[in-house]
């Protein structure tokens, strides 16, 4: 998955730095950014996902006012994990991996624990964001996009002709949740069976691997590792998710009609029997005029996410301290 030349970043066209944070279920990363998207200052610390939301905001704002200690930023956007709805600012749906998230009104909690007027999304279309902006940059604004990011869950994010799709409760992109063949049976963290995510993810090629062998193994590196050393079993698991995730990509670039492919996440990191059983699923599925579309790296590496949050100021609903709920 070739990668072309990473773009610049902008993320406040009057001047001003932006903060930007990334919330995951094991670490919040915090960021000072200026216009042209250089970092000019980090912090990171450890989520309290078993604290509650509250605890999670707060940790967020603490987060927030280390990067920032001179409040030299107005603005502040957040990629949070879950589903995100950026115009209300609420965390519509979650896992448990952060408790009580679901329902949290991020953008108004966040923006009244900091001062910060607040854009927020899904942490996937935010980081999927300055993709689309380099896209753009190549296609008059009118670029198309289809970005996976695939690892401890399966993430997404759609872009049609220059615009991200959010959804109705900003569910758009949740690519994780599509029916798959290859995960047939197999119950989802979502609450329902046969999904992309139980097959094609990190966990879900180790379980699989596990369901072939009958042996617990620690973690996906292992399952690669046996996979390099000709394990036949290893070797399977993680060509049945590559190709599961490969014929889900495939059928929506059919459906969308992409310019572009990325897949991202650490899953596709293993190697190239992980990459090349994803290429071939991908492009057996395409309809003709997709002929030589391939998937490619993203083109930005690990702050991609805050980079994208910060720039969703730019191009989202913001959420003002002490506003009418």
């Amino acid at each position: 998955m070739t990668a072309p030349v990473a773009p610049t970043v902008r993320t406040a066209p009057e001047g001003r730095p932006v903060v930007g944070l990334d919330l995951g279920g094991t670490k919040i990363a915090a960021a000072l950014l200026g216009a042209d998207g250089t970092v000019l200052a980090r912090h990171s610390r450890p989520t309290p996902a078993r604290a509650g939301a509250a605890a999670v905001l707060d940790a967020l704002a603490a987060a927030a006012a280390e990067a920032d200690p001179g409040r030299a930023a107005a603005v502040l956007g957040i990629a949070a994990a879950g589903v995100v709805d950026p115009r209300t600012g609420t965390v519509t749906s979650a896992t448990d991996s952060i408790l009580g998230w679901a329902g949290t009104a991020l953008g108004a909690g966040l923006a009244d624990r900091t001062g910060y007027a607040v854009a927020c999304d899904n942490d996937v279309r935010a980081t999927a964001g300055p993709e689309l902006a380099a896209l753009n940059a190549e296609q008059q604004g009118r670029g198309s996009l289809l970005f996976a990011a695939i690892g401890t869950g399966v993430g997404g994010a759609i872009a049609v002709d220059g615009r991200m799709l959010h959804g109705a409760s900003g569910i758009a992109g949740h690519l994780g949740h599509l029916p798959s063949p290859e995960a047939a049976g197999l119950p989802c963290t979502c609450g329902s069976t046969g999904h992309l995510e139980v097959i094609a993810s990190g966990p879900g090629i180790a379980a699989h691997y596990e369901r072939l062998t009958g042996a617990p193994v620690d973690r996906l590196e292992t399952v690669a590792v046996r996979a390099a050393q000709g394990d036949p079993a290893a070797v399977s698991a993680i060509t049945t998710g590559a190709a599961a995730a490969g014929h889900v990509l495939g059928g929506l670039a059919n459906a969308f009609g992409p310019d572009r492919v990325v897949v991202g996440g650490g899953v596709p990191r293993i190697g190239p029997l992980y990459e090349d059983a994803l290429r071939a699923a991908f492009v057996s599925e395409l309809m003709e005029p997709l002929r030589g579309l391939v998937p490619r790296a993203p083109l930005l590496g690990h702050d991609a996410a805050v980079l994208g949050a910060a720039a969703l100021t730019t191009t989202l609903p913001l959420h003002h301290p002490g506003a009418h709920r």
